[in-house]
């Protein structure tokens, strides 16, 4: 490592080159490996495996990262045996999609062995990119052991637990109506489905009242189109209008089927004509009231998203907003529409494509959720949150939640391990502990259904929702089922660290899993951090032209400028706006901090430690202070909120270290007309304040703190190595003055620039009476005539 003496003679301001010699240093001396038999605490994080879905890599997610590097250096730092661990996801929809468009192929017309094939590699080149941003920020993870959960042992591990949960009754097969994504042609989770207010037509149409004289009542409706699967009218029981068509029967004109008015609470008086009809299925308030009413469905809709046969000659095979098109057309044909309005209208739409979803019964796996909510809910309550708040997110989630459906209907995932008899439909379920692709091989062990005994059998050829990968990642590093000693030493793991936006999803599908399969509550801790935005608060897009490339601001500013931001921006949990000219401005702090380093660098450390007793007024002031500063920062870093030591320490540094203490002592420190004692007492306090500084940074800039350290203390040993510094319960006698210090300096240079003087010429002003204790330094510090 090149000297900072020499590195002084070069620049005075931090060269973000060194980073990249200080990588490889970091790297030789493999500083961040894990030691499972260590006397420290053990302490694991359960990393978020990010998804390499495209370029570039969103730069709030490497800021996230750049925090969780933060979680395990301030960790090892108290004393902790740490593995963090990094992971890439890699199954599941956006990979298909990546592929097919990388490829230009459609994933139903190739053969599933050559898409899977192209699958397997098509995210290669992203993920290499994704890790090289991970390790240019400095993020001191296990890549030497970095997984991927499309990897077979991982796909075992995902196949393993199904199991095992089946065996135990968590897991069941169960035809009911399901939300489905038309483009992604499979089933997804509540979880998956995002709300917005689209623009609709609100279709107000008769229908005639049977035995009722002529009489007809108006409904209104969003989706005219499902007319056919309509099974009921629903009107409010309070609603004066409509008492006396209660318990008639409605025709539905183009069908010429009868269907019965019922009295509901759940008709809004208030909203279109105040009647609903109830098809199947046009949202999930259709859904209820089928299983309330008992009624039929009749399905109206397939998988690939058109009208069936059950529409009529017409309107069958149609898509879907044809199909309301060509249905508001018959109508009006038939003189039933009275009129239609343009309204926005709250639309389920799937995460993944942004297509509306539809509901249609299919056959699914559902794992148990309802049955385990009060567990669930008593267990969030243990978990510590960091921030509290986000706790209810969570809380919130569990209270509605439903089964979850963990099927899908793709092909790039983990595949379900079922065969069914083709006798019988039986599903038969292997043993645990390999890999299985029903799909295309044969049953293990040639078994014999253990219904019918029948000996054929055809595999399941769907895979799992990803997030049955993800949310076993808990147990995959700390190796379930694999090594016995390791799994017991390190589960639970540490700490859940991750975005706010997949609380629903991967912390609920994870604690819910985990605490099923091993009893336990996966960790203690769960972090959560906010959504980055861009400079106005909007959310990044390319659509938009917002989005940031994190590789050419590490490649311009350094990762300890970009790290400094991430920590400084906003208090853990609270999205953060994301501005170049933020970034660039730590830069300035950095070079505050170099400078300090150049100017204490000559000055002789001492082999004999002083004693606090030793040091003159001023030191045991800056002493004090440092103290405190350690506390607040500890506090800080044992919340895993880094906004506290990050702010903490810049303002110390510039404020009370660089601005007032460095130029109340360099006097001293360099023996202007002081003695040897009071001179010794100087530089021991500018090399401690310069050290706990660094010590102190360190998770959070640990490029610049460990070239100083490396440097000034020591020549052969990272300050990766290094305990956080213990405060000290001094007396409370020396802290306080800051502000007055602050104060008084303040008004002597201004006295000093008022009157045209330099910062060196004599001036008469005298020393406040709190301060008398400093007035040495501050004499010779601003050359004061009294």
């Amino acid at each position: 490592m090149a000297t900072i003496q020499n590195s002084f003679e070069k620049s005075k301001s931090w060269d973000r080159s060194a980073e990249i010699h200080l990588l490889q240093a970091w790297d030789k001396a493999d500083l961040s490996k894990f030691n499972p038999d260590s006397n420290k605490p053990i302490f694991v994080i359960d990393t978020p495996p990010p998804y390499p879905s495209g370029r570039p890599w969103h730069i709030g997610a490497a800021a996230q990262y750049s925090e969780i590097d933060m979680i395990a250096r301030s960790s090892r730092m108290m004393g902790k045996e740490v593995l963090f661990p990094i992971g890439i996801d890699r199954n599941g929809l956006p990979v298909e999609l990546y592929t097919e468009k990388k490829y230009n192929v459609s994933m139903r017309n190739t053969p599933r062995a050559k898409f899977l094939e192209l699958c397997s590699t098509a995210l290669d080149d992203l993920e290499e990119e994704m890790t090289s941003v991970m390790k240019r920020m400095g993020l001191s993870g296990d890549f030497a052991n970095k997984y991927r959960t499309d990897s077979q042992i991982y796909r075992i591990l995902t196949q393993t637990t199904f199991i095992e949960q089946w065996k135990d009754g968590r897991i069941y097969i169960g035809n009911r109506p399901s939300n489905y994504c038309v483009d992604c042609g499979t089933t997804i989770a509540d979880a998956e489905i995002d709300y917005k207010e689209l623009p609709t037509k609100l279709v107000y149409f008769r229908l005639n009242v049977i035995g009722s004289d002529g009489g007809n009542i108006t409904i209104a409706s969003t989706r005219p189109e499902l007319l056919c699967s309509c099974r009921a009218v629903i009107v409010n029981p309070d609603d004066n209008r409509y008492k006396p068509f209660i318990g008639k029967k409605a025709s539905l004109p183009i069908y010429n089927r009868e269907v019965p008015i019922i009295a509901h609470p759940s008709a809004k008086p208030d909203f279109g004509s105040g009647v609903v009809m109830v098809c199947s299925y046009g949202d999930y308030s259709d859904v209820l009231l089928f299983r309330e009413l008992d009624l039929q469905e009749i399905i109206a809709i397939n998988p690939e998203g058109r009208l069936t046969s059950v529409a009529g000659e017409k309107l069958a095979g149609l898509k879907i907003k044809a199909a309301r098109k060509a249905m508001i057309e018959l109508m009006e044909e038939e003189k039933l529409v009275e009129k239609v309005d343009e309204i926005f209208h709250r639309t389920p739409l799937c995460e993944r494509s942004n297509s509306p979803i539809e509901i249609i019964p299919l056959e699914e796996y559902y794992l148990k959720v309802v049955d385990f909510k009060e567990k669930l809910r008593s267990k969030a309550q243990e978990i510590r949150f960091h921030p509290q708040t986000h706790r209810q997110i969570l809380l919130n989630w569990i209270d509605v939640a439903l089964d979850w459906p963990i099927s899908r209907r793709r092909f790039y995932g983990t595949e379900v391990p079922v065969w069914y008899c083709k006798h019988c439909n039986t599903p038969y379920v292997p043993e645990p502990g390999k890999y299985y692709q029903p799909w295309k091989d044969p049953p293990p062990d040639d078994p014999h259904c253990a219904k019918c005994g029948g000996s054929e059998f055809r595999g399941d050829e769907r895979t799992f929702d990803t997030w049955m990968d993800s949310s076993v990642s808990s147990l995959f590093i700390t190796r379930y089922l694999k090594d016995k000693s390791f799994f017991e030493k390190t589960y639970p793991t540490g700490i859940r660290p991750q975005g706010k936006d997949i609380v629903r999803t991967w912390l609920h599908y994870s604690l819910l899993r985990c605490l099923q399969i091993t009893g336990k509550t996966p960790w203690p801790d769960v972090w959560i951090t906010g959504m980055g935005l861009d400079e106005k608060g909007e959310r990044m897009s390319k659509s938009r032209g917002n989005v940031i490339d994190p590789v050419p601001v590490l490649s311009q500013y350094g990762a300890d400028c970009f790290r400094l931001w991430a920590a400084s921006e906003v208090s853990l949990g609270s999205d953060f706006n994301i501005a170049i000219q933020k970034i660039s401005g730590m830069g300035k702090f950095l070079t505050k901090l170099w400078n300090i380093a150049r100017f204490i660098n000559p000055l002789p450390q001492g082999r004999d430690l002083p004693t606090f007793d030793f040091l003159e007024f001023t030191d045991k002031w800056l002493l004090s202070e440092l103290s405190k500063l350690i506390e607040d920062c500890l506090e800080g870093y044992n919340d895993y909120n880094f906004f506290i030591p990050a702010n903490r320490i810049r303002d110390f540094t510039w404020n009370a270290f660089a601005a007032h203490y460095i130029e109340l002592a360099k006097g001293r420190a360099y023996g202007q007309g002081f003695t040897e004692k009071e001179k010794i007492s100087a530089q021991f306090t500018l090399h401690t304040g310069l050290r706990t500084i660094l010590l102190m940074l360190a998770p959070i800039c640990p490029f610049i703190c460990d070239e100083i350290w490396q440097s000034l203390y020591s020549k052969t040993t990272s300050i990766h190595v290094e305990l956080f510094p213990r405060s000290h319960n001094w007396s409370q006698e020396y802290l306080g003055f800051g502000k007055e210090l602050m104060e008084f300096d303040s008004l002597i240079w201004n006295e000093k620039k008022s009157k045209g003087l330099s910062l060196k010429d004599p001036i008469d002003i005298k020393i406040p009476d709190k301060l008398q204790k400093f007035s040495p330094d501050l004499k010779v510090m601003h050359n004061l005539k009294s």
